[in-house]
């Protein structure tokens, strides 16, 4: 118990800056007083089939600490609950080794039915602030989770889901996990080159759309030059004219895309 306790103090050093003396973590970190709570007590108190009781206390130390961990629920070692206002831990799920999760994040359920109906997160799983993981879904090792996403699919190892529903980005690149890798760590899993899928797709289409608004111009000027009257071709649909760069600085501030 005592060894669990000092790994899960040093993992609070390993990923919270703010973290200054042992003192500090033992008294003012409720992610941390939640998961002792959850396995020197109501953990035991589940496996042993005293079930009432160890979710009289769960509720208790949900009251404590805001942080709702069912009795039943699985958690391995160097986990470490950064805020953690909100969170709810369902009772079949499983967290792993060295995984990482922010306030307000749900591990939760998509069914009635009983058996495994809550995720499974596998060694080194980050999750962003608000994100909800639903169903008995497998988010495989050091896969990254994002701010408020809601996951309802498998994520494959070592990429990133991001959205609403998520959608996965920076799957399987070796560039992206090599960079990972050099830092160590992704605070709220999410990075500062990290591209939403939905965004580039639009990016292309603006692409596209720009490429052929360029083809209609020299077609109508061509057409002008032989003598035909291309004046209603001149005039944009709606009175506006089209401004990719316009619309992608919505998307992404960033402008001279299609310059």
């Amino acid at each position: 118990m005592f060894a669990r306790l000092r790994e899960d103090i040093a993992c609070v050093f390993d990923r919270d800056p703010a973290a200054r003396t042992r003192f500090e973590v033992l008294t003012c970190y409720p992610g941390l007083h939640a998961l002792a709570w959850h396995r020197a007590v109501t953990s035991r108190l589940w496996r042993i089939n005293l079930r009432w009781l160890a979710r009289w206390l769960a509720h208790w130390a949900r009251w404590l600490t805001g942080i709702e961990i069912h009795p039943g629920a699985t958690i391995g070692r160097r986990v470490f609950i950064d805020h953690g206002m909100g969170v709810v831990i369902g009772e079949t799920a499983i967290i792993g080794d060295d995984c990482t999760l922010y306030h307000g994040v749900t591990l939760g359920g998509t069914s009635w039915h009983k058996g495994k109906r809550h995720p499974t997160l596998g060694r080194g799983v980050i999750v962003g602030a608000g994100a909800k993981i639903l169903g008995p879904i497998l988010i495989a090792d050091d896969a990254k989770i994002g701010s408020n996403a809601v996951v309802v699919r498998d994520v494959p190892a070592g990429s990133t889901a991001v959205g609403i529903p998520a959608r996965i980005v920076d799957a399987d690149d070796p560039h992206h996990r090599a960079a990972a890798r050099e830092v160590g760590f992704s605070a709220y899993a999410v990075a500062a080159d990290m591209n939403d899928p939905l965004v580039q797709a639009v990016h292309q289409l603006l692409d596209q759309a720009a490429a052929s608004e360029a083809r209609l111009d020299r077609l109508v000027a061509q057409l002008t030059q032989h003598g035909v009257d291309c004046t209603a071709a001149k005039a944009p649909a709606g009175g506006g004219s089209f401004d990719p760069e316009a619309i992608n600085k919505l998307l992404d501030g960033t402008p001279g895309r299609f310059s």
